[in-house]
């Protein structure tokens, strides 16, 4: 893990909504925080159910520090008339681990496809412009299996390098579980695993 590694990102902090109208068609906003492609099938399901007379439900989704999985669907619009766009906005905000799903109500006149990318771009626009943008960090979760008597040894690092604890077992032989900054994981894996007894590992992500 290098001290220069990205480890921070910028998503959304809870669900918003938005809405941008034409001619008549109406286009309803949704954006989500999500963590994983699982989330998304479940979510545009019950906004179907939601608006079952709706004509479209368009999405588009990022996962990942860098964005670097996402996918766009147009749902029957003319190809990269919907998906595309609402991506496109996702790009341009720079905007990770969300998904935008955007329900069209036809409103009798048809828009062409520049008239649909305007609508579902502005109507992305609006639910982000709702949304409370955050920066996220990602962390790793260290665990530390020590002997007891080198206890303070392993609180030395703890302190030293400012972190808390996720959960602790203190026995003849103790477990802690640290959330690490992924650019001090390097460090601060390298500083526990030279204590007599420390066994160090990482566990997972936030």
């Amino acid at each position: 893990m290098s001290e220069n590694l990205k480890d921070t990102y910028l998503t959304i902090e809870s669900s918003s909504e938005g809405l941008f109208k034409d001619k008549g068609s109406k286009f309803i906003a949704y954006a989500y925080p999500i963590y994983s492609e699982d989330e998304v099938k479940p979510i545009i399901e019950v906004l179907k159910k939601e608006h079952y007379s709706a004509r479209h439900h368009c999405f588009a989704w990022r996962l990942g520090v860098d964005g670097e999985r996402f996918r766009a669907n147009d749902d029957g619009e003319p190809s990269g008339s919907a998906g595309k766009p609402i991506l496109g906005q996702l790009l341009s905000k720079n905007i990770t681990n969300i998904l935008v799903v955007v329900v069209r109500y036809f409103g009798g006149t048809l828009l062409g496809v520049p008239g649909l990318i305007n609508a579902y771009k502005n109507a992305t626009r609006d639910v982000i412009d709702n949304a409370n943008v955050i920066e996220k960090i990602v962390e790793d979760k260290v665990e530390v299996t020590f002997d007891y008597l080198v206890m303070n040894d392993v609180m030395k690092v703890i302190k030293d390098e400012d972190l808390k604890q996720l959960s602790s077992e203190y026995d003849l032989m103790c477990k802690i579980v640290l959330p690490v900054r992924q650019q001090k994981t390097k460090r601060v894996v390298e500083r526990l695993s030279k204590i007599e007894s420390a066994i160090v590992e990482i566990i997972g992500t936030r």
